[in-house]
């Protein structure tokens, strides 16, 4: 605060100097009396004066934007300037921290994953994020102070919002189409209501994944246990001669295998699933994959098909080798299942040039596969011919695990196919997780597995 006089002592001297000034007029009159009342009147007159004008100008200050300091008058005028600008200044930090506690507030409700939005008491949008924009199809500005149920008309929500009770969320399709979304209503204020929305569509598909697995899962099962029930039925009530006991016992042991399979696959799922990622520093020969791939497929194949490996480039992937020679040899196999006997089958191996990755592939040129159905081919279950998968051996889940495999080895798996020409199937795996091997370590690995 700057040095200024007390409002008691400026007013004595102003009142001093116009008592002095009225005694000089005085004194030219020649009369004491008339120089004490002239000093008197000329006193009041400057004091008034005076505070007129400070008046004036901190008037001037307050009916401008304040921006500049208040007058630094003496008196009651500047002391009272003083007052009122460390009050404003005052005001205005505690407004601007207020400004800034709101704005990181709506900062972390826009950070949000659910979506908030704020209604009036006439069902009218006074504010919202964007989350609540997109799920509900709205424009945060644009429909400011608009009635909600003008622009967002599913009826569930509609009713729900204007009949409650809020105790339960609703559950509708968003006004796009594209989510489906549980909605929250909560009463405050005077009328007011607090509309919180959430997207659900994973969660929903993910139920009906699990509903869809278990449906599956008890259904595979079931049709050989069916099977096996019925032939223990008649080992049990009917006599079987030499001749039909064996025919008997082979479809028993078929049926025994497909579940065990089944359930092989199944924990080969769970257990991808709820394992970390691969290792990326632990090395695996290509060479040796290939080696026991070809081997693998010339006993299942049993000579009924032309196998053919390539490989143009010796190298190593890093990851795990019963993870790699899992997805690999499904695919081989699959091939192998719905190729008829006397296709061919081509295993290659390559580098790409371009950027570095490294694909395996199978191709054959068996029944194909039609164009919709490649979408849902690595889908659980999912059969482009059931009959014929079960005929074949398969369990619906041999391409899902290939595409976990690959997935976790950073890669993906690439699907063409059309109906009566064949189809490919190639496993790409990024640059990181392959080196290629220098002649003299080819010569190495070439050894290992040899011996292996």
């Amino acid at each position: 605060m700057p040095l200024m006089l007390p409002p008691l002592a400026a007013a004595a001297l102003a009142l001093a100097g116009g008592a002095v000034l009225g005694w000089i007029v005085g004194s030219m009159f020649r009369s004491p009396l008339l120089g004490a009342l002239c000093g008197a009147a000329l006193g009041v007159l400057a004091v008034t004066l005076f505070d007129t004008l400070r008046g004036q100008r901190l008037m001037a200050w307050l009916r401008g934007s304040q921006d500049d300091a208040a007058p630094r008058n003496t008196g009651w005028w500047g002391e009272l300037g003083y007052r009122i600008e460390r009050s404003l200044r005052l005001r205005e930090r505690q407004t601007l921290q207020e400004q800034t506690r709101l704005q990181q507030f709506l900062s972390a409700i826009e950070a949000s994953p659910n979506g908030v939005m704020l209604l009036d008491a006439n069902e009218q949008i006074a504010w919202c994020n964007s989350q609540a924009a997109d799920h509900f199809g709205i424009d945060p500005e644009r429909d400011r102070l608009q009635r909600v149920t003008n622009l967002v008309r599913a009826p569930a929500f509609v009713a729900h919002l204007q009949l409650g009770p809020f105790d339960a969320p609703v559950v509708f399709a968003s006004p796009r189409g594209r989510v489906t979304l549980s909605v929250l209503v909560r009463p405050y204020g005077e009328g007011m209501k607090l509309v919180l929305s959430q997207d659900i569509t994973e969660g929903e598909r993910t139920d009906a994944m699990r509903r869809d697995f278990v449906a599956n899962v008890s259904h595979e099962i079931r049709t050989p246990l069916t099977v096996l029930a019925g032939f223990v039925e008649t080992l049990a009530t009917v006599p079987l001669t030499t001749t039909e006991q064996p025919r008997v016992l082979a479809l028993m042991r078929q049926q025994t295998d497909r579940i065990q399979s089944l359930v092989d696959d199944l924990l080969t799922l769970a257990q991808l699933e709820g394992s970390p990622r691969p290792a990326s520093d632990r090395w695996v020969s290509v060479d040796k994959l290939l080696a026991q791939l070809q081997a693998d497929a010339a006993l299942l194949s049993a000579e009924r098909h032309r196998i053919g490996v390539t490989a143009r480039a010796a190298c190593e992937l890093a990851g795990s080798e019963s993870e790699l020679a899992s997805a690999m040899g499904n695919l081989v196999s699959n091939a192998i299942r719905y190729t008829p006997a006397g296709g061919a089958i081509e295993i290659h191996w390559r580098l790409r040039g371009s950027d570095g990755c490294a694909e395996f592939e199978v191709r054959d040129n068996g029944i194909g596969i039609a164009r919709e159905h490649l979408p849902r081919l690595t889908e659980r279950f999912y059969r482009v011919d059931g009959s014929r998968s079960r005929e074949t051996g398969g369990t619906g889940l041999g391409l899902a695990i290939v595409k976990h495999v690959v997935q976790r080895h950073g890669g993906e798996l690439d699907i063409q196919s059309e109906p009566g020409k064949g189809s490919s199937f190639k496993l790409v795996f990024p640059a990181a997780r392959v080196r290629q091997i220098a002649g003299s370590d080819r010569a190495a690995s070439k050894a290992a597995t040899a011996s292996a």
